[in-house]
């Protein structure tokens, strides 16, 4: 056991003990954590930073798998959830807190004409799938990107196990910025595709007009268009992707940034087919849950008060050049570069002859932690994030990123791990 994260391999050891896989998000899990260079537990974050249970400080550049947009325990979202704490949390019936997030997110979003809320990404995009079923009365779907744990989605994956395989069968998955792939899947299933869903964007930009070329063929075939903007929404702009690209889809879902961390999901769209939620069974106990339409409220509007999203851009446009610069100062272009929006960037790696890009990230993440940066090779940035964060996370680049270079250069990685490297494991993108 390490000494450096004692408590977190203790308290994993516990939560195995009466947890599979010891949390409740698979990204959260030692699946993606190398043991024994790892933290597995954080007891308190605030703004930028957060601290495990060993009581490690970090800058957090995953801030909860992009959920945190405006950073930690936010002022004015914390505010806005304790005044309402003080009225309720759920109730006999609806608040009107329903009302005005639902109305702020027509105001603010492009497609939104009506909205429903659920709870996690994967509820809205279920029920965009089945709304989009039931206006074009067809079957199969087309997906790009990753869209959740439910059946219709995961059941095309790797991770099918427990899915029926005539689930499995209605989705078929096409590929970013390859229009052929997709019409691929309308040649195969004639007027038999419901609806088209993807992310917008997530590692690499629209190529060729990708997402106008998306939407042409999906109103020429009669699909339902719908973005996934569980991570992009209220992140790459006020509106959306939607907005940023001036793409409007049928549908769209959103999540994590729409309420900083809250648990809240909306699925929002055309007024025709979202009137069949009166018909499509759509429902949950706490889809109403006041604390988090309180946050979600606060969120929206500091996001049209303040320069939020210029902000993040800003910040993640350092983070990007920075870090460009790093890999040609230190030699590392055959195995890493640099994609994304400057909202959401990646360190992308490849393999090299010697070494396989897992084996490679794990020696990455044993270097970063140990310099008090807690990211997964992405770089989710907020509102709270500092110039002097940014400097952190560079200072910790141009230390690591030599280490990495002689461990692929001269055939050292396993010498300089202190752990097994992890595993290759099911890739959501």
């Amino acid at each position: 056991m390490s000494e450096r994260y004692s408590k977190s391999e203790e308290m994993l050891k516990r939560a195995l003990s009466v947890m599979p896989l010891g949390t409740q998000t698979f990204s959260k899990s030692r699946t993606q954590y190398p043991l024994g260079v790892s933290p597995y537990f954080v007891a308190k974050a605030k703004g930028s930073k957060c601290w495990d249970v060993d009581g490690n400080e970090y800058v957090d550049f995953i801030n909860s798998l992009c959920a945190v947009t405006l950073g930690y325990n936010d002022p004015d979202v914390t505010e806005a959830v304790k005044a309402q704490l003080e009225k309720g949390v759920i109730f006999s019936l609806p608040h009107p807190l329903e009302v005005e997030v639902a109305e702020k997110i027509v105001e603010m979003v492009p497609c939104a004409e009506a909205v429903r809320f659920g709870k996690n990404g994967s509820d809205a995009t279920a029920g965009a799938i089945r709304i989009a079923r039931a206006f074009t009365r067809r079957d199969h779907v087309a997906a790009c990107g990753y869209h959740g744990w439910q059946d219709w989605y995961i059941g095309a994956t790797t991770r099918n196990l427990g899915v029926p395989e005539s689930t499995s069968r209605m989705t078929h998955l096409f590929s970013y910025n390859d229009s052929e792939s997709l019409l691929k899947i309308f040649r195969d299933h004639p007027e038999g595709v419901a609806a088209v869903i993807m992310e917008p964007m997530n590692v690499f930009e629209p190529k060729d007009d990708f997402l106008h070329v998306v939407q042409d063929i999906a109103r020429k075939h009669g699909a339902v268009l719908i973005f996934d903007e569980t991570i992009t929404g209220f992140r790459y702009s006020n509106g959306g992707a939607q907005e940023l690209f001036g793409v409007t889809p049928d549908l769209a879902t959103f999540g994590k940034g729409l309420a900083n961390g809250y648990p809240l999901s909306a699925v929002a769209g055309r007024a025709d087919i979202m009137q069949l939620m009166e018909e499509v069974f759509f429902s949950f106990t706490f889809g109403g849950e006041a604390l988090s339409l309180a946050a979600s409220l606060a969120t929206m509007s500091k996001l049209q008060r303040e320069p939020v999203v210029k902000s993040l851009v800003s910040s993640g446009e350092k983070i990007m050049a920075g870090l460009r610069d790093l890999i040609v100062k230190h030699k590392a272009e055959g195995f890493l570069s640099v994609a994304g929006h400057p909202t959401w960037s990646f360190l992308m790696m490849q393999d090299t002859p010697n070494y396989p890009q897992y084996a490679i990230k794990t020696l990455f993440l044993q270097e970063m932690f140990a310099r008090n940066i807690l990211m997964l090779s992405t770089h989710n940035v907020s509102y709270a994030h500092t110039q002097a964060d940014i400097d952190s996370l560079l200072k910790a680049y141009d230390e690591v990123l030599p280490i990495l270079v002689d461990a692929v250069g001269n055939h050292k990685l396993k010498e300089l791990l202190h752990c097994e490297p992890l595993k290759p494991l099911f890739k959501v993108r």
